[in-house]
C-alpha cells in the first residue's frame, strides 16, 4: 500500500509526552510540524485554551471543557469538527471527547478519545511537542486513528487526517503569529 505524500506511516521514533506516544499498532497515522514565529507562551495558551479553539480554528465548530482550571492530566473536553465524504463514510460531523493523559507545561500534551459520527467510530491518540528554536517554536504533532471504518480504507483515512493536522498547524501558526506580534 502506498504511503500518502508527507505521511510517516511508522516512524522509527514516535512523538511522546512524558514517555507515552501514539498507538504503535495503528495503521492510520500522520506526523507533521511547523515553526511558529511567536512566543511559546502565546502558542501554549492558544493550544490549551480549548474553549477558544473555534475562534481561531476554521474546522472546529464547537468546543467545551468538561472540567475547570488549567488544562492538566485528566482534563476532558468535547468538540466537534466536520469530516468530508469519502469512500468509507458519508460527510458527517465528528463528536469528539478528548481526555488529557500526559502534559508537561510549555513542552507537550497527549490526549486520547473516541470520535463518533454517522457511520464512523474512531479511537484517536494525539501528541503535541513544543520546542523552542531560533526565532520561534517548532510545533510537532502526531496522531493515530483506529476503528473499523478508518482501517477499511487506510489511504483515505490518512488523507483526511493529514488535511486536518496540516490545517490545524496553519491555523495555530496564523493565530499565534498575529497574537504574538501585538
Amino acid at each position: 500500500m502506498a504511503t500518502p505524500a508527507g505521511a510517516t506511516p511508522h516512524p522509527g521514533k514516535s512523538l511522546t509526552c512524558r514517555g507515552e506516544g501514539v498507538d504503535p499498532d495503528a495503521r492510520v497515522r500522520y506526523r507533521t510540524e511547523t515553526v511558529i514565529h511567536a512566543p511559546l507562551s502565546t502558542i501554549w495558551k492558544l493550544q490549551t485554551d480549548v474553549e477558544r479553539w473555534p475562534s481561531w480554528q476554521a474546522v472546529v465548530k464547537t468546543s467545551e471543557r468538561l472540567d475547570h482550571g488549567p488544562l492538566r492530566k485528566g482534563s476532558a473536553f468535547h468538540w466537534t469538527t466536520p469530516v468530508p465524504p469519502n469512500p468509507s463514510t458519508p460527510a458527517t460531523s465528528l463528536d469528539i471527547t478528548s481526555t488529557v493523559q500526559q502534559l508537561k507545561h510549555n513542552s507537550c500534551i497527549r490526549w486520547t478519545g473516541p470520535a463518533t459520527g454517522e457511520g464512523l467510530h474512531i479511537d484517536g491518540v494525539h501528541v503535541w511537542n513544543f520546542t523552542k528554536v531560533k526565532g520561534g517554536v517548532r510545533v510537532t504533532t502526531e496522531e493515530t486513528h483506529t476503528g473499523p471504518q478508518v482501517d477499511a480504507n487506510v489511504p483515505a483515512a490518512t488523507h483526511i487526517l493529514r488535511d486536518g493536522l496540516e490545517g490545524w498547524l496553519r491555523d495555530l501558526k496564523s493565530a499565534a503569529e498575529a497574537d504574538g506580534s501585538r
